[in-house]
């Protein structure tokens, strides 16, 4: 976190890093893009290469490219659909359940699917140190570059108004913060589980159209964070 004069001037402070903003009750909001939620795919390539430079046999490269291509898997799901409800998640791995346990009942009765057994013999997938680490680097590369970019756009609220920094050149919009109306929505139990991450819906008073934050991280603490500055607003503004 930055102070109010900083955070004005320097884009590029962060409200979460900062002890000097905490004194000041600034709170930051950062809207991030879906592609954070490869961060386990970042890991386990980085974790397959760094394993597979050090044992290079058959044998120990079919292990790790079985795990790298399971984290990959479930991740692209995680990725590609919304999980909004919590019997969403059971009905998930109530069918990876099923497909483990087809699996587990042909390694005994191998001659009912003879052709999917042999399938599954043959299946050794086999990939290098280089492959790993160089995934891991590219992605690696693309988080920094997100991490970048939102210095540039990020909702700052204030001691009495909310401000969207946005653009190279710092630019400023302005609302007022008093009787912010603030939602929270979990829109994906997954994600919620990787980043603590949600939806926030901002409507600021005498704004038609609501400010909408997707994929904001640790939504929890910014939304008890919000309620402690907004009741603390609306006291002071019954006094005056």
């Amino acid at each position: 976190m930055s102070d109010a004069s900083s955070s004005q001037t320097d884009p590029t402070k962060s409200l979460d890093d900062s002890k000097a903003s905490k004194a000041s009750g600034n709170i930051l909001l950062i809207s991030y893009p879906k592609i954070v939620f490869l961060y386990p795919t970042l890991l386990a390539a980085f974790f397959c290469g760094v394993i597979a430079s050090i044992w290079k046999d058959g044998d120990t490269g079919s292990i790790l490219a079985t795990i790298f291509l399971s984290v990959l898997t479930v991740n692209l799901v995680v990725f590609g659909f919304d999980f909004p409800r919590a019997t969403s998640l059971t009905l998930f791995f109530f069918l990876a359940a099923i497909a483990l346990g087809i699996l587990l009942f042909l390694q005994f009765k191998p001659e009912i699917l003879p052709m999917v057994t042999e399938f599954m013999a043959k299946f050794r997938p086999q990939a290098n140190a280089t492959f790993y680490l160089t995934i891991a680097a590219v992605l690696a590369v693309i988080f920094v570059v997100v991490r970048i970019f939102t210095r540039f756009d990020y909702w700052e609220v204030r001691n009495n108004e909310l401000i969207h920094h946005h653009g190279m050149l710092a630019d400023l919009k302005r609302y007022s913060a008093p009787h912010l109306r603030v939602e929270k929505e979990i829109t994906d139990v997954f994600e919620y589980c990787l980043l603590k991450s949600g939806r926030l819906i901002l409507q600021p008073r005498d704004e038609q159209r609501a400010i909408i934050l997707e994929n904001v991280p640790f939504i929890e603490k910014k939304e008890a964070a919000l309620m402690r500055l907004l009741s603390a607003l609306q006291v002071e503004v019954r006094k005056d």
